[in-house]
C-alpha cells in the first residue's frame, strides 16, 4: 500500500512539471509531503515560466540603473524619467505557446495581459507593440493560417480595447515553423507621482479580486510555457486563455478611478498562475503572509477545485490590496463599471501563504519557499553548426549576373517588404498621438500637451543570433537604437524577451548565455538599461528542433521636440544623398545570402559599438539642429535596399555614384554596421559634412534625390541599378500581400 501511494505521488510531481530533487526540495521547505493544493503552488511558481529557475543566475550581467530609470527589474514593468514629472512604463511578454495551438486566443491574450502589466503601474496604456516570427509563408497551409490568426488576435483585442498598435516587426524563417513566437510590447504614460507597486502592505487589509469570472481556462498555463511543446493535444488547450478586450476597457478605466483616490496600497496583474503569483509576489515584496478563501472567488464554473481557483489564468482580472475600510469604496467604483470587487483574503503577519475553502485551510505553505525557486547554473558548449556556418567565405558563392533582379526580389522577401497587410488591420490611431504610423523606422507618439514625444520600437535578428550569438544580440540592441535615433528619438532604456529552445541542453544555454552578455555589452555602449522583460524557453517541437536564438529588444526613446521628428522618405529633389558609415566587404548572415543563395551561412558583420554610440549621437544631434531632411538606417537587404525604401516612401528617384573597390554584392546587399542613409537640403549639406568631421564620423556624398522615378546606382562608372521606382515599389508594396493570397 505504502509502495503504490509512493509511485502515485511520484507520477503526480512529475506530471506537474517537478523534478525529483526539485520534489525532494519542497518537501524538505515544508517538513512534510505535500497535498495536491500545495503541489500545485510549488509546480507553477517553480516552474521556468514563474520562477526563471535557468535565466535568473544570468540576470546579473544586466545594467539596470541610469539617470532616467525610475524602476528597474522587479516590478510588473520598467519605468523611465521623460522629463516634466512624466513618466513612461514598459515592457514585452511572450505568448508562444499559447499562439502555437490557439493563435487567435492565444495573441490576443498576449496583447490584454501586457496591457495590465501596464495598467497594474498605475499607468494609462497608449501603445502597443509586437514582435513576430514565424515559419516562411511559402507554406501554403499551416503557416499562413497562423500569421492571419495571430494578426486577427492582435487587432481584434488591441483595436476593441483602444490602444493603438503602432509598431512592431514580422520575420520569417524555417526555424519557427513548428514554434511560431508572438511578443507583446506595451507602452503606458502617468505622472510620476501616480506610480503605483506590487506589494502586499498592512496586515489586515484586504486582498480583492477585480474585473472578469474565474473559469478553466487558463490552466497551468505557467507549467505549459515551460516545457517543450508538443503536438497540439486536447490537455494543451486547456492552458490556453480566452480574451475579452470590451472587459479590459472596462477594468482599465475603473482601476484608473480607484487608483485616484487613497484606496490602494498594492497592485498587481493576474498573468501567469492567476491569483496564485500575483497575491505571492506581493506577499514577498512586503515580507508578509496571506490567506485566501477560494469559495469567495467569483467563478463562471461549477465545482471548480481549489487549485484551478488558484492557477486560473482566466483574463481580465487584477488583485487589489486594498486598506482595511475602504473595500465598499472600491466595490461601489467596480460596480459603477458593471465590474465586480470582492475580497477574497486579508494580508496576515505569519509569513504563511495559506489557501482555504469555505474557511477551512487546504493548503500551508511558506511564503518565501514559493518564491525560492531552484536555479540552474549550466556549462553551454557551442552549438555544432558554428564550425560549419563561420567557415564560409565571400568566394563561395558568385556575383549574380542581374543585380536588377536581385535588388526586386529582395525588396519582396517577407522580411523586408511593406507589412502593410498586417498593420493596416490594426487601429494606430485611436487616442489621437500617433505622430509617425507603422510603416517608418519607429513609431512617434505625441506627449499630450506638450512639444515633446516618445519614440517606440520592437527589433530582433534570429539568423544574426543563430551565427552568432553574442554580435548578434549586440546588432538587435544597435538595430533597435538605430531605428529610434533616425526619427529623432533619444535611445532611453530596453525591455528583452529572451526566445529560446530547451536551456537544459547545452548548446541552447551557451546561445542564451551568450546572447545576455551582448545584450548587456550593447546596452552599456549605448547607455540604455534593461529595466524588465520576459523569459520564453522550450521553444521548440520534437520534428523541427529548436527554434533561433531569438532576443528581442524593445526600446523607447524621448523626442525633446515635436519638431525633430525624422522619417525615412526621400523629400525634395536634389536634396543630397549621403551615405554614414563604412561599407566592408561583408555577406555573411545577411538577407541577400538567404533569399539569394539559400544559404544560412557566415559570421554576422562586424560591430564596433563605439562607433556606434558616436554615429548615433551624430544623428541625434544632426535632426536636432534642424539639418536633415531625412534619415534612414541600413538594416536588412544593405545599401541599395534603404534606398529603394526611402525612394518609395518618398516616391522620388535616386542617382548614385559610388567609388568603392569591393564586389558588386556586397557593396549593394552586404549588411555592414552602423551605417545610415540621410538626405540634406543643398544648402545644409556642408554644414552637416563639417559637423561629421567635427565628432569623427565618416561621411560621404554617393548622389542626389531626382523626380525622374528612377533608381540608378553606379560604382566607378559600372552601371549596378537601373529600375523604373515602379517596379521597385510594386514588389515591396505587394510582395507580402501576394503571399497571403490564397491558391488559385
Amino acid at each position: 500500500m505504502t509502495e503504490k501511494k509512493a509511485g502515485m505521488e511520484e507520477k503526480l510531481w512529475r506530471k506537474a512539471g517537478l523534478t525529483d530533487s526539485e520534489y525532494a526540495l519542497l518537501t524538505k521547505h515544508m517538513g512534510r509531503e505535500p497535498n495536491v493544493v500545495e503541489l500545485a503552488l510549488y509546480a507553477q511558481m517553480w516552474s521556468e515560466h514563474c520562477g526563471y529557475t535557468h535565466t535568473r543566475p544570468l540576470f546579473k550581467h544586466f545594467p539596470t540603473t541610469g539617470p532616467r530609470i525610475v524602476q528597474g527589474p522587479g516590478e510588473n514593468a520598467g519605468i523611465v524619467d521623460i522629463d516634466d514629472d512624466e513618466v513612461l512604463t514598459f515592457k514585452l511578454e511572450s505568448h508562444n505557446h499559447p499562439s502555437a495551438i490557439a493563435p487567435f486566443q492565444g495573441a490576443a491574450t498576449g496583447v490584454g495581459g501586457i496591457i495590465r502589466d501596464i495598467l497594474a503601474m498605475g499607468a494609462y496604456p497608449i501603445a502597443s507593440l509586437n514582435s513576430l516570427h514565424f515559419g516562411h509563408p511559402g507554406d501554403r497551409g499551416h503557416t499562413r493560417w497562423l500569421i492571419s490568426e495571430v494578426v486577427h488576435g492582435i487587432g481584434e483585442y488591441g483595436n476593441c480595447v483602444g490602444v493603438p498598435t503602432v509598431g512592431g516587426e514580422l520575420r520569417f524563417a524555417d526555424a519557427y515553423k513548428g514554434n511560431p513566437l508572438v511578443n507583446a510590447m506595451c507602452v503606458g504614460y502617468m505622472k510620476k507621482s501616480e506610480i503605483k507597486k506590487a506589494i502586499a502592505t498592512g496586515v489586515g487589509n484586504s486582498l480583492m479580486i477585480v474585473g472578469n469570472l474565474t473559469g478553466r481556462d487558463g490552466m497551468g498555463g505557467a507549467s505549459f510555457a515551460s516545457k517543450d511543446l508538443e503536438e497540439e493535444n486536447d490537455d494543451d488547450r486547456g492552458a490556453i486563455q480566452v480574451g475579452d478586450p470590451f472587459m479590459e476597457k472596462l477594468l482599465i478605466e475603473a482601476c484608473l478611478e480607484v487608483f485616484q483616490e487613497d484606496y490602494v496600497v498594492g497592485v498587481q496583474d493576474m498573468g501567469a498562475a492567476g491569483i496564485l503569483s500575483s497575491s505571492v509576489e506581493t506577499a514577498s515584496k512586503a515580507g508578509n503572509g496571506v490567506e485566501i478563501d477560494v469559495a469567495l472567488v467569483p467563478k463562471r464554473e461549477e465545482a471548480m477545485r481549489p487549485e484551478e481557483v488558484m492557477i486560473s489564468e482566466s483574463q481580465e482580472r487584477m488583485l487589489l490590496i486594498v486598506k482595511k475600510g475602504m473595500e465598499e469604496k472600491v466595490n461601489k467604483i467596480f460596480h459603477k463599471w458593471d465590474l465586480h470587487a470582492v475580497v477574497i483574503g486579508h494580508v496576515t503577519d505569519d509569513g504563511m501563504y495559506r489557501v482555504l475553502e469555505d474557511g477551512k485551510t487546504v493548503g500551508e505553505v511558506p511564503v518565501w519557499s514559493l518564491m525560492d525557486a531552484p536555479t540552474y547554473e549550466l556549462v553551454g558548449e557551442a552549438p555544432a553548426h558554428l564550425q560549419r556556418t563561420q567557415s564560409f567565405k565571400n568566394s563561395d558563392v558568385d556575383v549574380p549576373d542581374d543585380l536588377n533582379q536581385v535588388l526586386i526580389k529582395l525588396l519582396g522577401s517577407p522580411d523586408i517588404c511593406s507589412k502593410e497587410w498586417v498593420y493596416r488591420q490594426y487601429d494606430h490611431r485611436v487616442q489621437m498621438n500617433t505622430v509617425v504610423k507603422p510603416g517608418s523606422d519607429a513609431s512617434i507618439l505625441r506627449i499630450k500637451g506638450r512639444d515633446k514625444g516618445v519614440g517606440v520600437t520592437m527589433d530582433s535578428n534570429g539568423r544574426y543570433c543563430y551565427l552568432n550569438p553574442r554580435t548578434g544580440s549586440q546588432s538587435v540592441v544597435v538595430e533597435a537604437a538605430r531605428n529610434l535615433v533616425v526619427s529623432g528619438a533619444e535611445p532611453i532604456a530596453i525591455t528583452d524577451g529572451l526566445n529560446f529552445g530547451n536551456p537544459e541542453t547545452p548548446d541552447v544555454y551557451y546561445q542564451l548565455e551568450q546572447a545576455i552578455m551582448g545584450l548587456s555589452e550593447a546596452c552599456r555602449a549605448l547607455n540604455t538599461p534593461v529595466i524588465g522583460g520576459n523569459a520564453s524557453l522550450y521553444n521548440q517541437t520534437p520534428e523541427f528542433g529548436a527554434i533561433y536564438p531569438t532576443p528581442i529588444v524593445g526600446m523607447v526613446g524621448l523626442v525633446k521636440s515635436l519638431d525633430h521628428t525624422t522619417t525615412m522618405e526621400f523629400k525634395a529633389e536634389g536634396d543630397h544623398i549621403i551615405l554614414l558609415g563604412t561599407t566592408r566587404e561583408e555577406l555573411g548572415a545577411s538577407e541577400y545570402l538567404d533569399q539569394i543563395h539559400g544559404m544560412v551561412m557566415g559570421d554576422v558583420p562586424e560591430l564596433d559599438l563605439e562607433e556606434e554610440a558616436q554615429t548615433q549621437a551624430f544623428i541625434l544631434k544632426a535632426i536636432r539642429a534642424g539639418l536633415l531632411s531625412s534619415a534612414h538606417d541600413l538594416g536588412d537587404g544593405g545599401l541599395a535596399v534603404a534606398i529603394a525604401e526611402s525612394c518609395i516612401k518618398g516616391e522620388l528617384g535616386a542617382h548614385i555614384e559610388l567609388d568603392a573597390n569591393i564586389r558588386a554584392d556586397a557593396l549593394l546587399f552586404g549588411e555592414s554596421q552602423s551605417r545610415f542613409l540621410l538626405s540634406v537640403t543643398p544648402d545644409k549639406a556642408d554644414q552637416l559634412m563639417d559637423m561629421a568631421a567635427e565628432m569623427g564620423v565618416e561621411a560621404a556624398t554617393i548622389g542626389k534625390v531626382s523626380t525622374d522615378k528612377k533608381l540608378s546606382i553606379k560604382n566607378n562608372e559600372t552601371q549596378l541599378i537601373d529600375r523604373d521606382l515602379a517596379l521597385c515599389a510594386d514588389a515591396f508594396n505587394t510582395g507580402f500581400d501576394k503571399m497571403m493570397k490564397t491558391d488559385g
